[in-house]
């Protein structure tokens, strides 16, 4: 099938998804706590926090309409944070989440998962991990802000790789101190038997907006696609791919393993920490479209979600005269403001400046 076909079969196949709208994945921002404070941050965690935990009765109370519309294990609860793991109850949280039909996983930066916590919460049912290793040592250390961090992350990926019934993944966040070094990086995650690794560019939000220097330029971009293309046609060590996070333009199937989709608020929604109900938890939190404290969880993610399943809207400013918004529909929602302003080009476009 050629290149035609397979973009135009994409938009079909994108527009029935849009209507159908079935939720299978679910964040739950359960703390924004952190036992780190990363250069990077998106949402600016702390140690301490403005918002106390959330309730885990809170947050099973609110999803039990979806055991109403949606058949058992159909749906993915991903616990994040902050930092998840400095949650004293997260096992319990997960064996519970099981119990009730729902698969879950957690995202962690690692720095406190051990032999202990990795036993717990595999008894406990979790099915997924995803941990952060953003460089080698010096550079993942440099932005996590803590000098152990790089240590504590590899430990914690070595007890994953060795527990098959784990669905884990790598993520790395590529900025311009750590881009030569993704060559040596490969081979490092190999040596470790890393078989997933998903690589993401930094956005200008939360606390990497006040750092610009972590942003790539156009000829890096082109650096790091060329890099993810070269190693998904040529090492079959791993299975490297780039996130979903843009368009890349001739990119396209060649770093990730389908077109580009931003399914936020289509088959991704999220619980926030004030409860409010959003889809990407990276999304500006002005476009949360209820909360479980005085809505249905259920109702508003049948009923809302239009800024962003009818994604018209975004034909403005560089999207407007572009020949591929009809393949990208103005990228990444959290790469756009409540204003409706793009806060960042896509890949695409990114590279052509």
């Amino acid at each position: 099938m050629n290149n035609f076909f397979t973009r135009k079969f994409h938009r079909f196949f994108r527009q029935n998804e849009t209507k159908l709208h079935i939720l299978n994945y679910l964040f739950w921002e359960c703390t924004w706590r952190c036992n780190l404070q990363c250069r990077h941050c998106g949402s600016d965690c702390k140690a301490g926090s403005l918002y106390p935990d959330m309730p885990f009765e809170d947050f099973l109370k609110a999803i039990q309409p979806l055991k109403t519309a949606y058949p058992r294990n159909s749906i993915l609860v991903v616990i994040m944070g902050g930092e998840p793991l400095v949650r004293k109850d997260l096992a319990e949280c997960g064996k519970q989440l099981r119990d009730e039909g729902f698969r879950w996983g957690i995202v962690t930066n690692g720095y406190a998962y051990n032999e202990a916590t990795h036993a717990k919460l595999v008894s406990a049912g979790m099915g997924s991990i995803t941990v952060s290793l953003d460089g080698l040592e010096e550079n993942h250390n440099w932005l996590r802000s803590n000098p152990k961090s790089f240590e504590r992350a590899v430990k914690a990926l070595e007890l994953i790789v060795d527990c098959p019934r784990l669905n884990y993944d790598v993520v790395t966040c590529v900025h311009p101190k750590n881009l030569a070094e993704l060559p040596e990086l490969k081979e490092f995650l190999i040596s470790k038997k890393i078989k997933n690794w998903r690589i993401f560019t930094i956005a200008p939000i939360g606390r990497a907006a006040e750092n610009p220097e972590m942003m790539l330029t156009g000829e890096q971009l082109r650096q790091l696609m060329d890099f993810i293309a070269e190693t998904r046609k040529n090492d079959p060590r791993i299975n490297l791919y780039f996130s979903c996070e843009s368009y890349t333009g001739e990119y396209e199937k060649r770093v990730r393993d389908s077109y580009f989709f931003c399914r936020a608020g289509i088959n991704i929604g999220s619980v926030l920490i004030d409860g409010s109900i959003s889809a990407c938890p990276n999304i500006d939190r002005h476009f949360a479209q209820g909360n479980i404290y005085q809505d249905d969880l259920l109702d508003v993610w049948k009923n809302r979600f239009d800024v962003m399943r009818n994604r018209t809207w975004c034909k403005t400013g560089i999207c407007n005269d572009c020949r591929n918004f009809k393949n990208c529909k103005g990228g990444a929602m959290h790469l756009w403001t409540p204003e409706k302003n793009c806060i960042s080009a896509c890949v695409k476009h990114s590279m052509s400046r």
